[in-house]
């Protein structure tokens, strides 16, 4: 075969297109075997995320970005093996990932912001959140959105860019919450009376933890009113539970003790005849 291609092509001209045929056929192999490898190194560093308890979706994530970064070194490796320039090759990959992510720089944040959301953990679904401006409780959360439920019951899809953009409350991430109640009894009634019932409400509810204790504060002096505060922690299931019947305990047991709940009085003064009349004039 190396006579034959001497005495058709001429011995430089043959040894040429056997170095390039071999350079192809090793190439060729590079990226045969190489993507064989690729994809064990890849599965094997997914195998090793999962054991380090690292959420699925992101080990899931992570075991594709390796294996993509690994084909594309084989890819400039390959071609170089096959006989192109390198370095325009890699200049050309370099500008073409600067244009996809410029084209691509919304999605990328909300895939940074989701990585970041599954490995810090500020909430787990299930969690009561405010994110991204909304109220809802988390039903899931991936690379590039988390799924709220809000109160009423819709569904919120949020970016995970808004989502890590502003600031998350957890509602219920401790499992305890404090509630807070305002509300006045007149002038006269007896301060202290009325703060002892509320104690004793509070002794008479299991409901409202001990530590940290309860408390009832006077905060202002109203126009007809006497403003009081109440604050209790709860467990975070029963705090709306505990409110309400916080609430109608103390009307009641204000009503039994003669304790008033004064509302909001205002006068209307009533003139009769031409108001043109009695106003007096301006100057």
């Amino acid at each position: 075969m190396h006579d034959f291609l001497d005495n058709l092509l001429g011995q430089a001209l043959s040894a040429s297109v056997i170095h390039a045929g071999l350079n192809l056929l090793f190439a060729l192999l590079i990226l045969l075997v190489g993507t064989w490898v690729a994809a064990r190194m890849a599965n094997f560093s997914r195998r090793a995320l999962q054991r380090a308890n690292v959420d699925d979706t992101l080990s899931g994530f992570l075991r594709n970005v390796i294996y993509g970064v690994l084909v594309a070194m084989l890819i400039v490796m390959a071609l170089t093996r096959a006989g192109v320039p390198s370095a325009p090759l890699v200049a050309a990959l370099g500008a073409g990932g600067l244009a996809i992510g410029l084209a691509l720089q919304g999605s990328l944040s909300n895939l940074a912001w989701g990585v970041l959301l599954v490995i810090f953990r500020p909430f787990r679904v299930g969690d009561f959140v405010t994110a991204g401006g909304l109220d809802g409780t988390v039903q899931s959360i991936n690379l590039m959105h988390t799924l709220l439920l809000l109160p009423d019951g819709r569904e919120a899809v949020v970016p995970n860019g808004k989502v890590g953009g502003d600031a998350i409350v957890n509602h219920n991430r401790r499992g305890t919450r404090r509630f807070e109640l305002k509300l006045g009894i007149g002038y006269k009634d007896d301060i202290g009376a009325a703060m002892a019932e509320i104690r004793r409400l509070f002794a008479a509810d299991a409901r409202i933890l001990k530590d940290p204790a309860p408390g009832v504060w006077t905060v202002g002096l109203g126009e007809n009113v006497v403003d009081l505060v109440i604050r209790a922690w709860t467990s975070s299931a029963d705090s709306w539970d505990v409110q309400t019947d916080l609430l109608r305990a103390i009307r009641e047991h204000f009503e039994a003790a003669g304790i008033s709940l004064p509302a909001p009085r205002r006068e209307l003064v009533i003139t009769h005849g031409d108001v043109s009349d009695a106003a007096p004039r301006q100057p």
